[in-house]
This record gives C-alpha cells, sequence and structure tokens, in this order.
C-alpha cells in the first residue's frame, strides 16, 4: 500500500496512536472524566482552529487570530458592564471587521495572506495595549455569570464548552459541505486559476474566508475572556503555533483544497493529547513551544502538495 493512500488517514491513526501510548504510561489518562475535562479545556483553541481553517483551505493563512483573540478579551470585560450580552455581538463583529480588512488587503492590494494577517494582528495588539491601558482588566463575576454564564457551566455533567464547540463545528461543516460557498471554497483552495476561470468571484470568497477565521477567534477570545473572567492583551498568547498544528496535524495542507472542519476536530484532539503527555511527562511551556515547532515542521512536510509549488523560497 503506498503512502498516499494511507495519508488521508494518518490523523486518525496519528490519535489512537497517541491515546493508546499516553493511556499506557498514564493509567489515569482514558478516565472520561479526565477525557471529558481535557475536550473542554481545549475548546477555546479549537475554535480559534476552526477559523483558521477556512483562510488555510483555500490556501492561505491567518497569522492575527491571536492577537484578535486577545483584543476580543479586552473588548468583553469593557464592554459587559454596557452592554451585557451585546458585548458578545460586539466581539464577534470586531473580528470579522478585522478579518475582513486582511482578506481585502491580501485581495485588493496584492500582499500575501501571511503579511496581510502580521499586520492586522500587530493593529489588533496595538488596540488591545491601548483599550486595556496594558494591563489586566478583571470582569465582575456576578455580572459575568448573569450573563455569561451559559458558556462555563455544565449540562448532565458535561461542560457547556463542549456543546458550544460542537454547535460550531456542525455549523461550519455544513457551511463547508453542503453549500455553494462550501465548494467555492474548495474549488479556491484547489486551483485559484481554475476556479476564476469557471467566474467563480474569487476576491469575495477568499475576503469571507478571512472574515469567518477572524469571527471564530473572536468567539476563541471571548470564551478565553469568561473562562478567566477578565481580558489582557496577551492572555491568548501561546495558542497561535499550536492552532495552526491542528490544522495541518488534521490533514489541512498549506496549499489548500484539501481537508477541512473535521480534519481539523482530529488535529485539535491530537494537540490535545500531546499537551496532556507533555504535562504528563513535567516538559515545561517553553519547551512546548519548541516541540509544537518540530511538530508543524513534520506536518508540513507531510502534508504539503508539492504539485503545487514550483519554487519554494
Amino acid at each position: 500500500m503506498s503512502f498516499e493512500r494511507i495519508k488521508p488517514h494518518l490523523p486518525w491513526i496519528t490519535l489512537l496512536a497517541l491515546v493508546l501510548v499516553v493511556g499506557i504510561a498514564d493509567s489515569n489518562f482514558l478516565r472520561p472524566a479526565n477525557l471529558i475535562s481535557m475536550a473542554a479545556d481545549i475548546v477555546p483553541l479549537f475554535i480559534m482552529a476552526l477559523g483558521m481553517t477556512f483562510a488555510i483551505y483555500i490556501g492561505g493563512i491567518d497569522l492575527s487570530a491571536q492577537s484578535i483573540a486577545n483584543m476580543t478579551t479586552v473588548i468583553a470585560t469593557i464592554a459587559l458592564p454596557t452592554f451585557g450580552i451585546g458585548a458578545a455581538v460586539l466581539c464577534i463583529l470586531s473580528g470579522v471587521v478585522l478579518g475582513s480588512i486582511s482578506g481585502f488587503v491580501t485581495t485588493r492590494l496584492f500582499v500575501p495572506s501571511f503579511i496581510s494577517t502580521l499586520a492586522v494582528g500587530g493593529i489588533a495588539f496595538s488596540a488591545a495595549q491601548y483599550m486595556s491601558g496594558q494591563r489586566a482588566l478583571f470582569m465582575d463575576a456576578t455580572l459575568r455569570d448573569s450573563t455569561f454564564g451559559w458558556m462555563t457551566g455544565s449540562v448532565a455533567g458535561i461542560p457547556s464548552e463542549l456543546f458550544i464547540a460542537a454547535a460550531l463545528v456542525l455549523g461550519a461543516w455544513f457551511l463547508q459541505s453542503r453549500t455553494t460557498f462550501g465548494r467555492a471554497l474548495k474549488a479556491v483552495g484547489a486551483g485559484e486559476p481554475a476556479a476564476v476561470a469557471s467566474g467563480l468571484n474569487v476576491n469575495r470568497i477568499k475576503i469571507m474566508a478571512f472574515a469567518l477565521s477572524g469571527g471564530l477567534a473572536a468567539i476563541a477570545g471571548l470564551l478565553f475572556a469568561v473562562k478567566l473572567s477578565g481580558g489582557s492583551p496577551t492572555l491568548a498568547n501561546g495558542f497561535l503555533l499550536p492552532a495552526i498544528v491542528a490544522v495541518l496535524v488534521g490533514g489541512t495542507p498549506l496549499t489548500g483544497g484539501v481537508g477541512g472542519v473535521i480534519n481539523t476536530l482530529i488535529g485539535t484532539l491530537i494537540v490535545a493529547v500531546i499537551r496532556s503527555s507533555m504535562l504528563y511527562f513535567e516538559v515545561d511551556a517553553t519547551r512546548q513551544q519548541m516541540v509544537f515547532g518540530l511538530i508543524l515542521i513534520v506536518a508540513i512536510a507531510l502534508t504539503i502538495d508539492r504539485s503545487k509549488l514550483r519554487v519554494v523560497k
């Protein structure tokens, strides 16, 4: 059996192998309560990776997601006393606007997406610093619980975060697999010149993909703020690299057109198991970033479609 035939199945094979290895090393790992807790802890990262999937699916990248999430934590904390549940609308709208700006700069000004999103991420970070006064902000616990308590509660012993993640992944899956927009995303990722020749409005599709990425990054930031009862310009730092790893390890290559949101779900679970194993083996936070960096290199090498690359610079 050739590697190309095995390649689409590598994500779930990897997940299964990791679960078995960590389960053998730590007998408590496979306890249902531990697995549920691990899945709940990874939800903000999953939401960020879910949004990034749309940008990578079309052959781009979104390096602004972490900064947008950070900015959203500040917006949520500041806006909650005045707007209540409306703070969530402000957060998501801000993410969509910044994502749209990234898409506009990429498509209209012909700036590569890794530069445009990096620049927009810098804008989001500066905005978060200005709004927060370069300090950590804290939510009123009573107001937070009365407004957003449903986000961090539980239903029948299952954390509410998991229901939020399930709703988002189902919505994203439907958008990708059952709509004209989803088919257009795949067409752009699989071959942009062919998509243009077929009459698709590629620029609009790209802008919408980046808008989705920004909006979901904002939802991740909102969940961060509610879970941690506050916000700061650095609250979500350290999540960008694992989010990219989750998308790529899941089987959505940087060249686009393959994979999708279900692959990212598997990839995020792989990241969750790796993080848990590193905690078990007492790998410190600095070395964890090194590990994810190495995994990122391997994931790109294994998933990228070299037929789309004539020259690598």
